[in-house]
Formats: structure tokens, sequence, C-alpha cells
């Protein structure tokens, strides 16, 4: 390649030093109109991208508008529960979520307890915030709670959710984590808490909610700190940050629109992930645009020319890593996972507009202030013959030099060692009740419930089977574990089901003496509500519905169901965490192969050789591996995670290796050129001095902005976080400082097989 990074031995000049605060053009400069009319063009490049700021800015709170975070919507329709939703929803008119109001209160619930839940019921529907009629309260066995299940809109789940929690706090007198009231008579409390599924989506939004403000916020913050002192400038942080925050603008209005449209599916994640790769990828871009400008203003008295330099020498390395980073990110196009399908092209969009703003709206920026965007520290133009001192990375490049064969063997080793912890991380799923770190009072809620109910009240298995095949699938559920109760979809009762044992044996709704509820004739069971030749029947199991052994239930349930009839149809809540669990794990398998694959066809192309990338592929695989066998002992004996969702190792994998394939471009193509000139030996010392305050600048920015996701309180954001930057600091500061250098300096010429021809050989250092 011809492109340059960094001048690191800038060519010589024979402008003197006292002309170097001078603006004017100097005799190689285009005339004057042509250099007004570059100027008057990047003036323009400034109000459109403001302009574009200005347009865009108000996006930043609607985005949420467009995102749900509904597990069952991001699944694709091969999957089971999806098919079985479609057949659920024939047996129901109303399209309603659960919220379930679980009473507790130790020394025994009162017929006061009961009587406040009635007039509570009675309250939300005056309101309209119940979809259809709630069943009564549910007494538990031990006689200290009830259970109240209430159907609350899809649409509108949170907000009413938040509505009905407030309603319970006027009524008894609520606390954080649900309402805790005391009986005037016998001092006794009494708690009451939402949760069930739509208590936990409720939460989950909550948790969401800082996404559009304290997210950017602290990321703005850690990368202005970073800038400030790697450029010890006022100015320059601003202009950089403007440049990240313009972009990032610039791809919400664009993704805001498509999501609007239907052609996108996000979720909170993927807006949150979005917020942090802009800011992070157009600031890590900008470094390598300043940096070019401050070296060209050091041979270069015209800040034009200066700018037009800078542009030309980082156009190819960042159009070529935007590029295939956003290869790579259109491989989730892919996957069935739709949050993950939809990260791929969102992710893509926003590497290609930060592309864009680091190469015109920064560009601009520092050849209309020229110079003095470094204030105080002003470059100034060397003298000819004029040497350089020797700094940080003149030395670690003397380092390499010197014994570059222990360097690398002996960080290879160390890399190596976390792996033996990397099959400890658990990535299978965690509980819904695990999403949400800190407080959750739906959380609070389902550990009550737990306490005094079967763990899936309120949120039963459903399965749409053929109705000759009943009695036949309710013995075959009834003898497995994990099963407290099974019931038929009926019309003609006053709940909508009838109970059914593990005989299959339809169980008559009975009164006093034998007869049935209305106290006449003998009880007799009623018929099933049949569609299509079809049933609905229900299993309440006797753990939690969001838990993993509620999962391994379902597991069991349609081995046992599909035994029965083999068109029957798992779904319900569980069957939904499940079969996002097994799609996710299914793409991740797919995915990461395929991106490896793509990422190394890339660097074959750029590098024109076949093993430095297939030694740069490993050396990005080691790090993620290491990151990962960290993370895991960090998560499982540290923190003490349950787990982790499937998607978070293919998240981290993504930008791990897509992002890390920046600095190996930024690296290595550097490398490349200097080869071209004097030999691997000395090209591989001069591009490391040349790049490697550039890209480790670039890998601390952005870690701290990945970092930044810590602040949302989701556990997959958090380990994500972690796992991505402790990843790319471990990149950035030793594998691209030390380890490439150390192994391309060791193997010599050799690196570039087969096609080392142009290659020259290492002048007294060997071959």
């Amino acid at each position: 390649m011809s492109h340059r990074l960094l001048s690191s031995t800038p060519p010589k000049s024979d402008i003197s030093p006292s002309t170097t605060a001078a603006e004017e053009p100097s005799a190689h400069t285009s005339p004057v109109p042509a250099r007004r009319s570059l100027v008057a063009l990047f003036a323009v490049l400034l109000v459109a991208w403001v302009g574009v700021a200005g347009v865009g800015g108000p996006y930043f709170g609607k985005i949420s508008e467009v995102a749900t975070n509904d597990r069952s919507s991001f699944l694709p329709e091969s999957a089971e529960s999806t098919k079985a939703q479609s057949l659920i929803d024939d047996f129901s008119d109303d399209d309603a979520v659960p919220a379930i109001v679980v009473l507790e209160n130790r020394d025994g619930v009162t017929e006061q307890d009961a009587t406040k839940l009635d007039d509570l019921t009675t309250a939300l529907d005056d309101e309209g915030l119940l979809a259809t009629e709630a069943s009564p309260a549910i007494p538990a066995e031990d006689g200290e709670a009830l259970e109240l299940v209430l159907p609350v809109s899809s649409e509108t789940t949170a907000d009413d959710v938040e509505t009905i929690r407030s309603v319970i706090g006027e009524e008894f007198s609520a606390s954080t984590g649900g309402a805790d009231s005391s009986d005037g008579d016998s001092g006794t409390a009494v708690s009451v808490h939402v949760t069930g599924p739509a208590g936990f989506s409720a939460d989950l939004s909550e948790a969401f909610a800082g996404i559009d403000g304290i997210l950017l916020l602290v990321a703005l913050i850690a990368v202005f700190v970073i800038l400030v002192i790697v450029y010890r400038s006022p100015l320059l942080p601003v202009i950089v940050l403007f440049t990240s925050v313009a972009a990032l603008s610039a791809s919400i209005f664009v993704i805001w629109h498509l999501a609007d449209a239907g052609i996108l599916l996000i979720n909170g994640q993927v807006q949150g992930i979005l917020f942090i790769l802009v800011v992070g990828a157009t600031t890590d871009y900008s470094l390598l645009v300043v940096a070019r400008f401050r070296d060209a203003l050091l041979t270069e008295r015209d800040r034009v020319r200066a700018g037009l330099a800078a542009l030309k020498g980082v156009l190819e390395p960042i159009a070529a890593s935007g590029g295939t980073v956003i290869a790579g990110l259109l491989v989730l196009l892919l996957t069935d996972l739709a949050s993950t399908t939809a990260l791929g092209p969102v992710a893509a969009i926003g590497i290609l507009v930060a592309m864009c703003a680091a190469l015109t709206f920064l560009p601009a920026a520092l050849i209309i202030i020229g110079r003095s965007v470094f204030w105080p520290f002003l470059p100034k133009v060397r003298s000819a013959g004029a040497g350089t001192k020797k700094g940080l990375w003149s030395r670690i490049a003397e380092v390499v030099a010197a014994r570059p064969r222990v360097i690398w063997i002996g960080l290879v080793v160390l890399l190596a060692l976390p792996l033996i912890a990397f099959p400890q991380f658990k990535a299978s799923g965690v509980a819904q009740s695990d999403f949400v770190l800190g407080d959750s009072e739906a959380r609070d809620g389902q550990d009550v419930l737990a306490e005094h109910f079967p763990g899936g009240s309120g949120s039963p298995t459903q399965i749409v089977l053929a109705e000759d095949h009943l009695e036949e699938a309710a013995q075959a559920i009834g003898s497995l574990g994990g099963v407290e109760s099974m019931t038929v979809v009926a019309d003609d009762t006053p709940s909508g089901t009838v109970a059914i044992d593990d005989e299959g044996t339809l169980q008559a709704p009975q009164g006093r003496g034998g007869t049935d509820a209305a106290g006449g004739a003998p009880a007799s069971p009623p018929a099933p509500t049949e569609v299509d030749g079809q049933v609905l029947l229900e299993v309440t199991l006797s753990d939690a519905a969001d838990s993993l052994a509620a999962e391994d239930t379902v597991t069991s349930i349609r081995d046992a169901v599909h035994d029965v009839d083999a068109e029957a149809l798992v779904g319900g809540e569980t069957a939904v965490d499940l079969d996002t669990n097994t799609t996710a794990e299914a793409d991740r398998a797919l995915a990461i192969p395929l991106i490896l694959l793509v990422i190394t066809v890339i660097l074959i192309l750029l590098l024109r050789s076949l093993v430095a990338p297939l030694l740069l592929v490993a050396l990005t695989v080691l790090s993620f591996g290491t990151a990962l066998g960290v993370s895991a002992l960090v998560f499982n004996h540290i923190i003490g995670f349950s787990g982790a969702d499937p998607s978070v190792p293919l998240y981290a994998f993504v930008f791990l290796v897509a992002l890390g394939i920046d600095y190996n471009i930024f690296l290595m193509s550097r490398v490349r050129e200097e080869s071209l000139r004097f030999g691997t030996r000395t090209g591989v010392l001069s591009g490391l001095v040349a790049t490697g305050g550039v890209i480790t600048s670039a890998g601390i920015v952005l870690a701290a902005t990945f970092a930044a996701l810590a602040v949302i309180p989701v556990m997959f954001l958090f380990q994500l976080a972690f796992i991505v930057t402790f990843g790319v600091l471990l990149d950035a500061i030793l594998v691209r400082s030390l380890v490439v250098p150390a192994l391309v300096y060791d193997i010599g010429r050799s690196v570039w097989c087969p096609w080392r021809k142009r290659i020259p050989v290492d002048v007294g250092r060997g071959d």
C-alpha cells in the first residue's frame, strides 16, 4: 500500500522555523482563487454537518419510541413458540400480557386484604388499564398470600404497569420495591408486588430509560477527558466530540426512519450499542486525522495544503478499516434472531456515517481553524536537517528488535493461560429475573410468588394440539417432573378453563356436596373450546416461568407431546425464552466462523499476503479467548453472575474482532509500506514507531466508550462492556504493541508469502 498513517521521520523542509506561525501560501500553494474556493467548500461542509446535527439531534429522545424489548417479537417465524402463538390467539379475542399482583401477609391474609385487591381491580378497570376482565384473587395454600392476574394491553405494557404500581402505592402505602402497609389493628406488615411478564417488561424498560441520556453523557465525558490528556488542548477535544455527536445524530436520524417504517427492528441493547459504537469509532478515526494533520503541519506552513495532505494520507486506511468492519457486521444479516440481525445494518450504518464525519467535517474544521486548534502547544515547521527526539515508541521498538522471539512467545503463553477458564463462560441463558441489575420489583415479587404459589403461576406453558390427542398428551405431561397442574381452555366456565388431571380426565368445577359450582345437578365436565379440531392445554410449571429449570421442563414437554401429536405446538413465555436462547446459540455458531472468513479474505487482499493475515486473525482470536476466559473468572467468582445470554459471546466477538481489525490494518498496512522501502524488519520497527501512539490512544478511547455501557443496569450490557473493554485494551496495548511487531520481526520477509518478491531483504538484518 502507498498510504501513510503518521510520519515518524517527516521529510526535510527548507522552511525556517521563523515562518511557522504564518498561514500564508508557500511557493507551492495553489493560486489564491482555488485556495479560496477550497476554504469556501470546507465552510459549506461545516455548515452542512451543523445542520445535520440540528436535524438529527431531536431524535435522540425519540429513538426509544421505535424500540421494543419484547423478546417474542425478535424470534423467527420458524420458531415453535412463534407458530404456537399464532394459533393461541385464535382461542382468545384479547391481546394481553399478564401482570401478576402478589400480596403477602406473614400473619395470614385477611378479608380486608382480599377486599383491597378487589377494589384495586375495580379501580384499574375503571381507568381502562385492563385488556379484559381480571379473575378473582387466588389464595395460597399456606394462607399467607393472594395472587391476582391482571391482563394488561401488550401495546402499552410498561406504562400500564407503572400506573398499576402507582395505584397500588396509593392503596397500600407504597415504598420502593413494592407496596407495604401496616394493619392498624395488628400492626401486621403487608407487601404487594407487581411481577410476571408485564412486570419484568416494565422493569427492563425502566433500566433502559437512561440510554438516551446518561449513557451518552458518560461516554462523552470519558472520551473528552482522554482527549484532553492526549492533546493537552481545550479546543481540539470539543471539535472531535462534536464530530462524534454529529455522526451519531445522522445515524439516529436514518435508523429511526428505517425502524419507524418497519424495515429494522431494534431493542434497547442495539440502541445502546449504536450510541457507543458511533462515538468510539468516530473518535478513533478522528485521532488518525488529527495525528496526520499535526504531522503535516510540521513540514507545511499552509493549513489548506496540510489539511489536504492529511486527508489524502488517512483516506485509504480509514476506508479500508471501516469497510472491513462493515463487511463483518453485515454477516449478522444471515442470523435468525431479529435483534442480532438488526445489529448488522444498524451498526454498519453507524460505522459508515462515522467514516463520513471523520473524513469531511473534521478535516474541514481543522483546515478552517489551522494551527490554533492545537493551542497552547502549536506545532511548528521543522527546519531542514532538524532531528527528532527518541520517544517512548522508539524505545519500545528497540526492545522488540533486541529480543523478538522471547517477547512474542512469552506473551502468547501469557495470553493463553486464561484459556483454561474459557469453558467456564456460561452462555446458555439466564433467567429473565436476572436481566436487570440492582432493584427490581418484578424480581422481588417473583421470589414472593415462588414461595407461596407454584413458580409458573400466571404464566402457563400453552400447548395447541388435536382434540383427539388431549387425553394421551395430558397423561404424558402429567408423568413429567416440574409440572404442577394442567387446565384446558373452555368458554363455558366462569374462569375460562377447566382442570384436567394426570390421567387426562377433565374435572368439573365443584361446589359444595359434590355438585357443580351452582350447587344444582351433579357436576359434569364442560367441553373444551375447540378451534379447527384443536384445543388449548395450559400447563402450570413448578419452577418460575423465567427460570432455566422451567425451560428444561418445556423441552421435556415438547418431546412428550410431539411423540403423541407430531403437529402439536408448545408456546408461552417460557417457550419464548427457550427458543430465544436456542436461536441465539445457533446464530453464534453460524456467524463467528463466517466473520472470521470474511475478515481473513479482506486482510489477504489488503496486505497481499497469506501468512500475515492468518497470523493476525489467529492472534485476534487468541485475544478474544483471553478476554472471555478472564471474564468467566470475574463473572463466576467475583461478581457471582448466574450466567450470560447466548448472544453475549457473539456480540463481544463482533466488536473485539471486527474493530480489532482496525488496529491490524493501521499497523500492518504501514508496516507493509515501510517494508517495500526498507525491508520487513526495518519496516515493522518504523511502522510500530509511527502508529503506536495512535493505536494505543484509539484503543483507550474505544475501551472507555464501551465501558460506559456498564452504567445501564442490564446484565447483557454490563457483561458486554467488561469483555469488550478488557479485550480492546489487551489488544491495543499488548498485542498490537508487542506481540504482532515481535512476531513479524522474528519471521521477517517470509511473513509476506507467497507474494514477497516485491519486499526487499533487510540491509544488515538478514532475511
